[in-house]
């Protein structure tokens, strides 16, 4: 004996993607409901946009035959707007941004690295031609929220992994963990601290493995007790200094992760009475431009940061206009910059 089952819903989506009108009938809501969801508008309640959103989620989303054109925006969001990082990004991003005739809307996380509920419904009000991430994560709901709006998204100097869905950029950082240390050695260093960046940070965990293998290479063990944990600001740096600088045999130099924390470096330096580079070498990453004008000027390693900034706009364009990337992967050189904050050791 044989039993015939009813077709249901989850027997798959439908071969095209639904209106505002096909989904408010399966929500069982208004079309003023929908397009509200749609456009980012706050003014629904939470247990309905979430039952709409997996909706679009689920079946997509189409536009009716009269297109909303783009607002003439990028959305360029920053982890955090302090110091000369995110200038160095706005000036790359700014630079693509008005051979296309628009203009950049910046946002910050507060030092958080994925957006709450309300910057993602600011977007979709906005409705910009594009986002570029800056050094955040987001939600792969609030991905497939942008994607299904046709709003492209391009992650810059990614703190996670953004995996092959989302196209990203970045810089050489393992390349350039190795020539910092690398200096450091041909110096005549054996005993190199390093402050690492946040462990969560793709980049930190690069230059960190940059620095192993320097080591490894020029046969130098590598002395747990000389590697401290960061978080890429000037007071871990100093906090970390210290720790390093009072060990029973003190590093002979420091690579930071960040031109920030060899500022703290300097700092700590300054506290106990050692001279850069005489009695302490100090090698940074980033080359923010106020760091030729350090006492002394700083050695660190070139990222590209405007240069990067200019390629996720390009990229960013390239996706806005449906074209298809050349890679979804870019990764620009790094490269040693040195000035007055190494020397040989004294000893």
């Amino acid at each position: 004996m044989t039993a015939t089952q009813e077709p249901t819903a989850s027997d798959g989506p439908p071969a095209q993607p639904l209106t505002i009108a096909q989904l408010a009938e399966l929500a069982g809501v208004s079309t003023a409901t929908v397009s509200k969801v749609v456009n980012g508008r706050s003014e629904v309640a939470p247990e309905t946009r979430a039952a709409i959103e997996r909706l679009i989620r689920e079946h997509g989303y189409r536009r009716q035959r009269r297109r909303v054109s783009p607002a003439p925006l990028i959305e360029l969001v920053f982890h955090a707007l302090e110091g000369d990082y995110p200038i160095e990004i706005i000036k790359g991003v700014e630079q693509v941004a008005r051979e296309h005739h628009l203009a950049v809307v910046v946002s910050e996380l507060q030092h958080r690295h994925v957006p709450g509920r309300g910057w993602i419904q600011d977007v979709l009000g906005r409705r910009p031609t594009g986002v570029i991430a800056v050094f955040s994560s987001l939600t792969d709901e609030q991905r497939d929220q942008l994607a299904t709006r046709g709003i492209p998204l391009v992650m810059l100097d990614p703190s996670g992994d953004p995996g092959q869905r989302v196209p990203s950029v970045g810089a050489s950082n393992w390349s350039g963990g190795l020539w910092a240390t690398r200096h450091l050695l041909e110096l005549g260093h054996r005993r190199i601290g390093i402050i690492t960046g946040p462990d969560y940070a793709l980049s930190s965990r690069a230059r960190l493995d940059g620095y192993r293998a320097a080591l490894d290479t020029a046969g130098v063990p590598v002395d747990p007790d000389l590697i401290c944990p960061g978080d890429y600001l000037v007071e871990g740096g100093l906090a970390q200094a210290h720790r390093l600088l009072r060990l029973p045999d003190p590093p002979t130099a420091i690579f930071t992760c960040n031109d920030g924390e060899a500022m703290g470096v300097y700092r700590a330096a300054y506290d106990l009475g050692l001279r850069i580079p005489d009695e302490l070498s100090v090698i940074g990453f980033d080359d923010l431009p106020p760091m030729r004008w350090t006492i002394p000027p700083l050695t660190t390693i070139r990222q590209p940061l405007t240069e990067m900034a200019a390629a996720a706009a390009t990229m960013l364009m390239t996706l806005a206009r449906g074209e298809p990337l050349a890679q979804s992967r870019v990764e620009l050189g790094t490269e040693l910059v040195v000035r007055g904050s190494t020397a040989p050791p004294a000893r």
